[in-house]
């Protein structure tokens, strides 16, 4: 009889010689918790996934768009693999179906919870990557992305558009902090302060980590004097 992890890999089309790598890649830190600390969760992974996600897409928007210059190369990325983006990738592979949730997140709706399934996502990237290396999460990845290119994106990343700004100044260095959390292990609040050269200029937060930063850039550029 297949396990979940035997159904997964027959979604995404890979099968992992470490199945340890991803059942810590869909292991969520609530349940870690609940099983005091007896299991590893997957915050590690996601964290590296973010950077081969970021590289994979970089260079897939290098090579085809030759013309492009920087600053729209960056927005489309930012576009394309966005949270809502990639909690729409994990939707179409039925992630949160297969996650290792708390009570706690299983009580409210984690299996469906975007920031959940977007930081599985990047977690599972790292779990390929680590497994089998760069060619095999390349191939993960764009089997998503080259169907999801926006040509001419909405952009709502403000980290992004803030980015841009600052480093037409160089030496000019932009910070994210977090500030503080609160609530429930299953419904907690970010707060993140976003800082140049030490400075604070925006605060915000938000349901996941990545959402606070969102809100504390967009305060930035609000403070700038921009329509965001």
């Amino acid at each position: 009889m297949a396990t979940a992890v035997n159904v997964f890999e027959q979604i995404i089309g890979y099968s992992f010689k470490d199945k340890e790598l991803l059942k810590t890649a869909l292991t969520h830190s609530s349940y870690a918790n609940e099983m005091q600390g007896r299991v590893k969760f997957n915050e590690r992974l996601e964290f590296l996934g973010d950077s081969v996600l970021g590289m994979i897409t970089a260079e897939y928007f290098f090579k085809i768009h030759p013309e492009m210059p920087e600053g729209q190369l960056t927005k489309l990325r930012a576009a394309t693999v966005c949270e809502a983006s990639l909690y729409q990738f994990a939707k179409s592979i039925k992630l949160g179906e297969f996650m290792y949730l708390g009570k706690g997140e299983l009580n409210t709706g984690g299996r469906e919870r975007p920031s959940i399934l977007a930081d599985a996502f990047e977690s599972v990237i790292a779990a390929i990557y680590l497994d089998a290396g760069f060619e095999e999460a390349k191939k993960f990845v764009l089997g998503f992305i080259s169907n999801a290119v926006v040509e001419d994106p909405v952009i709502t990343d403000y980290k992004t558009a803030l980015q841009e700004i600052v480093q037409k100044n160089h030496g000019e260095i932009l910070e994210y902090y977090m500030a503080g959390e609160s609530g429930p292990d299953h419904d907690k609040t970010f707060m993140v302060e976003v800082k140049l050269n030490s400075n604070v200029i925006g605060t915000g937060e938000g349901k996941s980590k990545k959402q606070a930063e969102q809100m504390a850039a967009k305060e930035a550029l609000r403070l700038m004097g921009l329509k965001v």
